[in-house]
């Protein structure tokens, strides 16, 4: 069984990021593990406990895989079809492929695999919880690689939310090439018009 949950649906840049982990049925043979124990909503963890967790819970995964949906695919498809895309490929990358799917949230469309959708997944399901913090930081890391090359946004702070300082910059230097272009700032039709 595979849990999927992606990152980055409300961010004014990047890529939505998806991530698909399927533990294998021995880690919940015994007690579990402590630190399977603190796996949770990466929204609720801090970026030090993601970090620390996230190796762990590739090394304890029977398979993970990675999907992602970038800006120019966010402002061509919108949001939740993108999110949508990022998680089916996130599942088609896992080997072997899931014989059934635990979806954070909405039911996924298109999904090849028989799977239940539950809102709050992150908080109820160790394998969602651990696909959320996998994806949070591999799209931090991402992240704060895209502020060394488009520096001025603060995007290593704000991971391409749509914080003050980053509207801010925005009004002051223009899009980057990573920006959606289909978002909108509360004065402003969409982002960039």
């Amino acid at each position: 069984m595979a849990g999927v949950d992606e990152v980055g649906r409300g961010a004014l840049c990047g890529p939505v990021v998806a991530a698909a982990v399927v533990f294998p049925a021995a880690l919940f043979a015994a007690d579990p593990p402590d630190w399977l124990l603190r796996t949770n909503d990466s929204k609720l963890l801090s970026p030090a406990r993601r970090e620390s967790l996230a190796p762990r819970l590739i090394e304890a995964a029977e398979a993970v895989g990675i999907g992602w949906s970038p800006s120019g695919e966010v402002d061509r498809l919108n949001v939740f079809q993108a999110s949508q895309t990022a998680m089916r490929r996130a599942l088609a990358a896992l080997s072997p492929p899931p014989g059934f799917v635990l979806v954070d949230g909405l039911p996924l469309r298109g999904c090849p695999f028989p799977h239940q959708a539950l809102v709050g997944g992150d908080r109820l399901s160790w394998s969602i919880a651990a696909a959320s913090i996998v994806a949070k930081v591999l799209r931090d890391s991402l992240l704060r690689f895209c502020d060394r090359v488009y520096s001025g946004y603060g995007l290593a702070h704000n991971k391409g939310y749509g914080t003050a300082e980053h509207c801010r910059a925005l009004n002051a230097l223009g899009p980057s090439p990573f920006h959606r272009r289909s978002f909108r700032l509360q004065s402003q039709r969409t982002l960039f018009e």
